[in-house]
């Protein structure tokens, strides 16, 4: 999909949902990265944080006590409008939601000390600018052979058919253009496994794994071929895979 193909997309899950899939119902086998517990472990209690591509804020919301300010910006409207309404729902003081671009951060040079990015595009050159020096950069983004045999099944999907590791190939080489020395990297996978197949369906429907999911009446089809093929005991089987990068100035 394009740019602006994205961007619609996320305005029109904002509208339904937010980014908020606690309902789904799926199991995890193996050992996950848990981005936002890194940025816990690291933030200072006096330190104000970033966190790019916030959705509907869940994630900043749940851990407003670690940071003195935290900030959350998505370029989507309808995500922003989403965060601000569950922000006033938990009545955290110290977070604010604003929509912005993250190729163009509307914040003064060195306004943050952490900044955390989750799934989302990020401008390398813009994250260092607002760092102040020391900052570091948290993110965690989706590998190219994330939910493999779905895109398989579909022959078509979300980076389908390129490389594994070609994002954070880029993303690395990036960071360390900006100005970030100390870089370090990690991927891991793990096991996913969805107890029905609404719950995969809901999936489907709300990330851009399958493009269009649901606009041709053959993907159910497919999807129910898939269902057949992958389905055991423990529900219908796929995959997670993802990357993390940590960053410092």
């Amino acid at each position: 999909m394009q740019t602006f193909d994205y961007k619609l997309f996320y305005d029109q899950v904002g509208q339904r949902n937010g980014w908020d899939f606690s309902k789904v119902k799926c199991q995890s086998e193996g050992k996950q990265w848990d981005l936002y517990h890194e940025v816990v472990k690291i933030c200072k209690k006096s330190d104000v944080l970033l966190d790019i591509g916030t959705g509907g804020g869940e994630a900043i919301l749940k851990i407003s006590d670690s940071a003195l300010l935290l900030v959350g910006i998505d370029q989507s409207s309808s995500m922003i409008e989403t965060a601000i309404n569950n922000g006033a729902a938990a009545d955290k003081p110290n977070v604010r939601f604003v929509q912005m671009d993250a190729e163009k951060l509307d914040f003064p040079n060195r306004f943050f000390q952490i900044a955390s990015c989750r799934h989302s595009p990020f401008c390398a050159r813009e994250v260092a600018r607002v760092l102040g020096d020391g900052g570091i950069f948290l993110t965690q983004q989706v590998n190219e052979n994330d939910k493999q045999n779905i895109k398989e099944a579909f022959g078509r999907g979300q980076t389908y058919g390129t490389p594994a590791g070609t994002l954070k190939q880029q993303y690395i080489s990036e960071l360390r253009d900006a100005g970030f020395a100390d870089i370090r990297s990690f991927e891991y996978q793990v096991t996913e496994y969805y107890q029905t197949a609404e719950d995969l369906i809901f999936l489907l429907k709300h990330t851009p794994i399958i493009p269009d999911f649901g606009h041709q009446a053959s993907d159910f089809n497919i999807l129910q071929q898939f269902i057949d093929e992958n389905q055991c005991e423990k529900g219908i089987k796929t995959n997670t895979a993802r990357f993390g990068i940590i960053a410092k100035l």
